[in-house]
């Protein structure tokens, strides 16, 4: 199962180089159905919190890249926010119990770095936001929170979740923000995104496999 996500993922993205819309359109909606397959066949029952509320962000990530194509214009735009930003709340849930590990308690300076390209991103933004405004602020915020919680498990979900902060901002940029212009833009989100999403589900299955490692008894630890 992850030999095909990986093939997926590089068809899509070739296509997005290529040119080939159709292509690119219907793997992308198969990204997330196969990501799911692949956490939920290599983890073990039963299933960690952890686990099913990551399961949870990638169903409504899915539905971030699949319901958009039911309507068009600043409806689908809006479709797609919302999806996502229910997933990032699914993250902030999924992840919120490993806080003490993350930087809002370790490494302390490095939330500054976070704390900085969430308020960057946000004040290139505002400009071209007009009605979106509140929107893309509370999306902004729970994002940057995604990735801050994610410093809390371990460098897979945090290089994740860095990735997905990188991958928003640059949709973002694009749509409000008049003077960026990425090229091969919708490559670098997608590329960004599927990796993000990877990255995390592989933390998350080495989170679970970590908890679940079987630890010394006492009397072994007396002997060694």
């Amino acid at each position: 199962m992850v030999g095909l996500f990986v093939a997926v993922a590089l068809l899509h993205l070739g296509a997005q180089l290529s040119g080939g819309d159709d292509v690119a359109d219907a793997t992308q909606v198969l990204l997330m159905p196969v990501l799911a397959a692949v956490l939920w066949l290599q983890s073990a029952a039963p299933r960690s919190r952890l686990v099913v509320l990551t399961l949870v962000a990638l169903g409504l990530s899915w539905l971030g890249d699949s319901a958009p194509r039911l309507t068009d214009g600043d409806a689908a735009f809006l479709v797609m926010v919302g999806f996502f930003l229910l997933a990032q709340v699914a993250y902030i849930v999924a992840f919120w119990p490993y806080r003490t590990n993350s930087v809002l308690h370790q490494r302390r300076p490095l939330l500054l770095g976070y704390v900085a390209a969430v308020a960057g991103l946000v004040a290139a933004c505002v400009g071209g936001a007009a009605g979106m405004l509140v929107p893309v602020l509370v999306y902004g915020a729970l994002l940057g929170t995604m990735a801050v919680l994610a410093t809390g498990i371990n460098l897979l979900t945090t290089i994740g979740g860095a990735l997905f902060l990188v991958s928003d901002g640059l949709i973002a940029l694009d749509a409000f923000a008049g003077a960026f212009d990425l090229p091969g833009q919708d490559f670098w989100v997608m590329a960004t995104y599927i990796a993000a999403q990877a990255l995390i589900v592989g933390g998350v299955l080495r989170e679970q496999t970590r908890v679940r490692a079987p630890q010394p008894t006492t009397d072994a630890v007396r002997s060694g």
